[in-house]
């Protein structure tokens, strides 16, 4: 890479990356400086050019227009603690044929710093996340999880699938339990601070100001690696460290973004298995979809087992 201050920013990424894979327990303390004129610069040319507008209705061209004067603005700002980040656009998309999916906008400054700030996580967290883990990851997609999920049926003891989904995840992920699980491993004040104030930036709905004290929008760059810090602790984690020990057979859950399912190998810990996650997730203020969850038969010896028992075939999506 040319020895440029984008080129020093990211040798800066790859050591964090380096420190990070030899010491799990390290905890960093200077992260935000990162944020510099360069780096930005490059977060900037990164980002969709043709992406709607938020609600300052600040295309990519226009910011660019002057884009070394904003980019001075914006990192004296970020130096001096007085960037304050813009409320996101909320829009709705279809989710299905009775509910629709709330997305956040954001503006276009915004999205630079929340790209920054992303990339920064990511040399951190890449080398924590779990193998399980498919959404919104380098080098990994929801066709590599489809395969896992395929292998482990085809391949491993598997007779039962927990399906489970997370009611309004994003709409309700506690912001406070966000922030204490960034703590293992951020120690810089001042990234914190900069994360919870996009948490607390709130959205815009039909011209009304609506403040969060819980959850982070989907369709901001950002919420993605938010989810995954989260969920790596409630979830994966957890799973591998505790649920493994407490079952009597196979067990795996093959997770992207906050839809996960569980396989397993008996149907007691099936059972045992649903009912832990319902208590799990109510420890920090979320909800197991008591009708779009369930337990069922499932393996790849499903269709003979649905004959023997007279029944049609499980299945799920």
């Amino acid at each position: 890479m040319p020895h440029t201050e984008t080129g020093k920013t990211w040798m800066k990424l790859s050591l964090i990356t380096e420190h990070a894979e030899r010491d799990p327990l390290f905890r960093f303390t200077s992260l935000a400086h990162l944020l510099d004129k360069e780096f930005l610069k490059d977060c900037y040319n990164s980002l969709n050019r043709n992406k709607a507008v938020g609600v300052d209705a600040v295309s990519w061209e226009d910011y660019g227009k002057n884009l070394d004067e904003n980019l001075d603005s914006l990192v004296s700002r970020l130096k001096s603690k007085k960037y304050k980040p813009v409320p996101a656009k909320r829009v709705y998309i279809p989710k299905s044929e009775t509910e629709k999916r709330p997305l956040g906008i954001s503006a276009l400054e915004n999205k630079v710093v929340e790209s920054g700030v992303t990339r920064i996580l990511g040399s951190i967290y890449e080398q924590d996340f779990l193998d399980c883990s498919y959404g919104f990851r380098p080098k990994r997609s929801c066709h590599q999880a489809l395969k896992t999920l395929n292998d482990l049926i085809t391949f491993r003891p598997v007779n039962h699938v927990v399906e489970s989904d997370i009611k309004g995840f994003f709409d309700n992920m506690s912001h406070e339990e966000l922030m204490e699980f960034l703590r293992i491993r951020i120690a810089d004040t001042s990234l914190l601070t900069l994360i919870n104030k996009f948490l607390k930036a709130g959205y815009i709905d039909e011209r009304l100001l609506i403040r969060t004290e819980q959850g982070t929008p989907q369709g901001s760059i950002l919420s993605p690696m938010l989810a995954n810090v989260f969920l790596h602790y409630v979830l994966d984690t957890w799973f591998n460290s505790v649920v493994k020990n407490h079952v009597g057979g196979f067990c795996e859950i093959v997770r992207y973004a906050d839809d996960f399912v569980s396989v397993v190998q008996y149907a007691e810990d099936a059972e045992r298995i649903e009912k832990a996650l319902k208590n799990r997730f109510g420890r920090y203020g979320l909800e197991i979809h008591p009708t779009k969850s369930r337990s069922i038969s499932f393996g790849r010896y499903e269709r003979q087992n649905a004959e023997r028992q007279n029944r049609r075939p499980n299945t799920f999506d």
